[in-house]
C-alpha cells in the first residue's frame, strides 16, 4: 500500500467535492480528490445532462448565494473556454393565495431579481402548449436557464488537473483516523492529510460514522422522467421555452419541476421532486413509480403537447435534511474535518459557491457567507422547510 500526504484530501467528487478540490488546487494547496467508483459514473447524485438554475427561492440568502454562483460559473466558462449553460427563463406557478407562490414572488421582488409577471389572459400568449391552473399566478425568473450538469462536472475535473490536483478513482474509503493529521484507508492506499472535506453525497453518513458522528440525512431515489412532444420542438429550449416549477401542484403536495427538450431531442424532462427511501447500495431495488402516475396526471391536464407517458426514465438520489437545506460546517469534534451534505435535489447550482466555502472552511477562513442556516448544531432546534 502506498502512504502519502497532502494538505486536502476531499471525499467524493460529485460537484461540490470538484468543486472543492478546484478551489483548493487554484489556491496552491496539494489536493487528492477521492470517488470510490470510476469515472464518470451515474450512481451518485451529479450525473445527468441537466439542472435548472436559478434565483427564485423563498429563503433571501438562497439568493444572494445564486448572484455569487453565477458569477463563479461565468468565471469557470471563461478559464475552460465551454459554455456550461444557457439563460431560458424560470416558470414559477401556484396558488396565488398558496403558501409557497406568494414566498417566492415576495423574495424576488424584494431581492430585485429581474421578474415578469404574467396575467392570466395574456400567459397563453407567453407560454404556449401550458394550461394554467385555475387560482395560480404565474411569474418569470429572467435570470434563470438550464445548467449542463454532466459538461460543468468534466469541465471542473479538468481545470481541477490542470491546476496540479490529483483525482484517484475507484477508491472506496475502508476508514477515517482523525486526528491532528487525518488518515484515510482505501483498499491501495493510505493517504495522510493535515485537513479533510466530506461531500460524499448519499455515502456521507457512512463515512462520518469512522469519526464518530451522524447526521439526520435521508436518502431518496428519484424517477428522472422524459416526455415525448407530441409536436417536435414544441417545448424545445430552442425555441426559449422556459424551466418551471410548479408549487402546491392539483395532484400532490410536493413540487413538479420541468425543463425544456434539448438533451433529448423531442423530450421534455418533467419530473416530480421527492422520491421513495432508498439505500444508495441497493438503488435498484426501489423500483416505486407511484410518482409518475402523479406526473402523468399532472401532464394530461397541464401540458397537453406532451405524451403522458414517459420515453425515457432514469434516476437519480438526493441526500435531504430536515428541512431541506445544506450542511456546510466544520466536525464538531475535529475542526479539521469540514462536511458539505444534505443538498436535498436542489445544490448542484451553488457547486461553485459550496467550494469556495468548503475550501475556506478547510483552510481555517472566515466564510464569505453567513453559514447560520447550514450547520450541523440546528438539528437540535426545531427545523423549518424550504423548497
Amino acid at each position: 500500500m502506498s502512504s502519502q500526504e497532502y494538505d486536502c484530501i476531499v471525499i467524493g467528487a460529485g460537484i461540490q467535492g470538484s468543486c472543492t478540490a478546484y478551489y483548493l488546487a487554484k489556491n496552491n494547496q496539494k489536493t487528492l480528490l477521492l470517488e470510490q467508483f470510476v469515472l464518470p459514473h451515474a450512481r451518485g447524485s451529479s450525473h445527468g445532462q441537466t439542472r435548472i438554475i436559478r434565483k427564485a427561492y423563498d429563503e433571501d440568502y438562497y439568493v444572494r448565494m445564486m448572484d455569487e454562483s453565477y458569477g463563479l460559473w461565468a468565471e469557470l466558462e471563461k478559464e475552460a473556454g465551454v459554455k456550461l449553460h444557457s439563460r431560458t427563463g424560470l416558470l414559477m406557478l401556484g396558488p396565488e393565495n398558496g403558501r409557497d407562490y406568494p414566498r417566492y414572488k415576495q423574495t424576488l421582488q424584494r431581492s430585485r431579481v429581474p421578474t415578469v409577471l404574467l396575467r392570466r389572459e395574456e400567459f397563453s400568449q407567453h407560454i404556449p402548449n401550458f394550461n394554467l391552473t385555475d387560482g395560480d399566478g404565474a411569474l418569470v425568473d429572467t435570470t434563470a436557464g438550464v445548467l449542463y450538469a454532466d459538461k460543468a462536472l468534466r469541465t471542473i475535473q479538468r481545470l481541477f488537473q490542470l491546476r496540479g490536483g490529483e483525482i484517484k478513482d475507484g477508491q472506496k474509503v475502508s476508514d477515517i483516523s482523525p486526528g491532528p493529521v487525518a488518515t484515510v484507508t482505501t483498499a491501495t492506499g493510505a493517504y495522510r492529510t493535515k485537513s479533510l472535506v466530506i461531500t460524499a453525497g448519499p455515502w456521507v453518513n457512512s463515512l462520518l460514522a469512522y469519526t464518530g458522528l451522524g447526521l439526520p440525512l435521508k436518502v431518496e431515489k428519484i424517477n428522472v422522467c422524459y416526455w415525448r412532444e407530441k409536436v417536435p420542438g414544441s417545448y424545445s429550449i430552442h425555441k426559449r421555452f422556459p424551466c418551471f416549477i410548479q408549487v402546491e401542484p392539483l395532484e400532490s403536495k410536493h413540487h413538479i419541476y420541468g425543463l425544456p427538450s434539448n438533451e433529448y431531442p423531442g423530450l421534455m424532462k418533467v419530473c416530480y421532486h421527492v422520491g421513495k427511501d432508498a439505500d444508495p447500495d441497493e438503488r435498484d431495488r426501489q423500483t416505486d413509480r407511484s410518482d409518475i402516475e402523479i406526473l402523468q396526471r399532472y401532464i394530461s391536464r397541464c401540458m397537453p403537447g406532451l405524451v403522458p407517458v414517459p420515453a425515457v426514465v432514469e434516476s437519480c438520489l438526493y441526500t435531504t435534511t430536515p428541512d431541506t437545506h445544506f450542511v456546510l460546517d466544520r466536525h464538531p469534534t475535529h475542526s479539521n474535518i469540514v462536511i458539505g451534505a444534505g443538498f436535498s435535489g436542489h445544490g448542484f447550482k451553488f457547486g461553485p459557491l459550496v467550494g469556495k466555502i468548503l475550501y475556506e472552511l478547510s483552510t481555517g477562513q472566515v466564510p464569505s457567507h453567513d453559514l447560520t442556516p447550514f450547520k450541523i448544531s440546528r438539528f437540535q432546534g426545531p427545523s423549518k422547510s424550504a423548497l
